[in-house]
This record gives structure tokens, sequence and C-alpha cells, in this order.
């Protein structure tokens, strides 16, 4: 099977394409190893990649209409993973050209590569932000979605209508994941872990937004990745129980999915900053702010569907994938 894995270089699709590397796959990644951050690290990730015979690499961007119908004519990939998008919800104020340009028209141009060259699944990253102003929790894929509160969660909701419509003209089967919050080795160096440790190292002080009065479902890598792969290996399909007087936004009469992939057990946000302390030894200085545009309270994954579908079963305890991402990062550092 040859895989593609758009944002190869990138924390999530390094890790799912060394998984199908080893079971034998054949992959084809493609990165614009743009500077969002430091790019070194996107390259530090392809070497990990690299020495797999398997693996090729392209350089390119997928809001590139012309790269993305010559890279489908030319390698033919049987299913593809979409990880490439602009992330960040705080980015997303600042530069919302940018997800506009790769999260929707990039994302665009894959649908189209999928639909004109026989792909037989589509798995793409959505996102918890998605349920933005909803309160009910655990977030569920049978909530309505319809009130995003950043420019961010309203590109991955489009993500999520653009691949059903391919779904329902085209039948093309695509799944649609909502990540939240990940971390582990290899992380972003603008997401809370990254911050938070360096910050810790160097005796600056941490950003606290909310007061500390906030929850994150935070799910490690490995789980992640391995839900992924699982989910790529199941086809979707349609549910012959659809019922359009009371349609149901987590499936479909067309062959489309959307789960969402987490830990399910929310932590607060000052216990997740004590168990960095406590695995750096050192006390973090904190300076606590009120709330920032676009960001939500809590986020708390209802993981069932993803369990019963796939077998999905989140293994790592915050305090060992804490352990494992300081010990990476110490060494990455170094």
């Amino acid at each position: 099977m040859k895989v593609l894995v758009t944002g190869a270089a990138g924390f999530i699709g390094m890790h799912i394409a060394q998984i199908l590397l080893k079971r034998g796959e054949k992959v084809v990644g493609i990165d614009n190893l743009n500077d969002y951050y430091d790019p070194c690290l996107k390259h530090a990730r392809l070497a990990q990649l690299t020495p797999y015979p398997n693996f090729k690499f392209i350089q390119g961007d997928i809001a590139d209409r012309q790269t993305i119908e010559d890279l489908f004519a030319k390698e033919k990939p049987s299913r593809v993973i979409n990880l490439a998008a602009q992330a960040g919800v705080r980015y997303s104020l600042k530069n919302p050209h940018a997800y506009i340009q790769t999260n929707l028209v990039g994302f665009g141009n894959l649908l189209e590569g999928c639909r004109h060259n026989d792909v037989e699944h589509l798995v793409y990253a959505s996102s918890s932000s998605v349920y933005g102003a909803n309160t009910h929790r655990p977030f569920s894929v049978h909530d309505n979605v319809d009130h995003p509160v950043s420019l961010y969660a309203a590109s991955k909701k489009a993500n999520e209508l653009m691949a059903h419509t391919y779904s329902h003209l085209y039948g093309l089967p695509t799944t649609g994941l909502r990540y939240f919050t990940v971390y582990g080795p290899w992380g972003r160096p603008d997401m809370s872990p990254w911050l938070f440790t360096s910050a810790i190292l160097e005796g600056r002080s941490i950003d606290v937004f909310n007061h500390g009065r906030m929850q994150r479902d935070f799910t490690y890598i490995d789980d992640i990745a391995q839900g992924t792969v699982r989910v790529l290996d199941r086809t979707a399909t349609s549910n012959p129980d659809f019922f359009t007087g009371a349609p149901d936004p987590g499936t479909s009469y067309a062959p489309y999915r959307i789960y969402n992939i987490g830990n399910h057990q929310p932590v607060e946000l000052m216990t997740f900053i004590q168990t960095i302390e406590k695995a750096l030894g050192q006390e973090a200085r904190k300076n606590y702010l009120p709330m920032q545009k676009g960001d939500v309270v809590a986020t708390c994954a209802d993981v069932e569907d993803l369990k019963r579908d796939v077998g999905y079963e989140p293994k790592t305890s915050l305090e060992y994938g804490i352990e494992r991402w300081i010990e990476w990062y110490k060494k990455y550092m170094s």
C-alpha cells in the first residue's frame, strides 16, 4: 500500500509515517517546511524517516494546485492522511490568510486529487477547536458544532463540510479526526509543553491564561498516532440507519465519518504545570493572565465511537508522557 502523508515533517505526521514505514507500507511525504516555527526541528523529524528505503519526501505546498495535481498523477497513492495545516488558535488572530490558503485552498486541492485518482480512503486532521462555544461535555461527534470561536476552528469545521460534499458527490470515503491537545517527543515549540519547559529551565516566567482555570484533554502522541493508523485501516462507510429527518453530525448516508481522538481524561492546567515542575525538579514563575480570544475554557473527548469501531484505547498516563517529553526535550536541546 502506498500512503500519501501531508505534513510529514510535522509533529503528528512524523510519528504516523514512522508507524506505516515500520509495518512495510510505502510512504510519500509532502511538507512545505515553512518557518511558522524553526524549520530545523522539521528537518530533524525528517531525518527520522529518510533511512527507510520505502520513504519518499517531496518539498511542496498543498495550496499549490499544480504541485498536488502532479503529485497524485505521478505517485498514485491508494490512501491519504492529511496532516498539513496552519495550526494554532492564537496565530489565526494575527495571520488569517495563512489559514485560508493552507486549510481551505490546500484541502480543496487534496480532495480533488483524491477524487480524480481513485483514492480508497482520505483521513484528515480536524480539531477539538470545532466545538467552540459548545459547553456540553464530554464533547461528542453527535453534537452540533456550528459556533466556532476562532478562524482556525472555522477552517477545520469547513474541512469536515468539504469532505462530506466529496463523500456525497463522488463516493470518496473520508474520515475526519478531531484531535485533542497532543503532546510528547518531537512536539511543536508553540505548544504549552515546550513553552513551559523551556521557560522553567531558563528561569523565565510562564503565561498562565484564564488564571489557570482551564482544562485540556492532553493526549500522548503514541496514542494519537496508533489511533490514526487504525482509522486509516478502516475505510469509512455509510450509516445504514442514518435518518435525514434528524441528521447525525458524526455519520452520514455517504461514506463519511467523524471521530474524536483524545484521552477522555481532562486535566487542570495547574495540574499539568505541576507535573512538568515535578519532572524537572524546578518550580515555575507564573504570570497569570485573562482568557485569550479564541480559546475555550475546557475540552474533553467522548471517544466511545472510536473505541467501538477501531478498538482505540489511550494508555499513556500524564506522568509517564511528561517524563518522556522532558527526556526528549533535554536530549534534543543539547
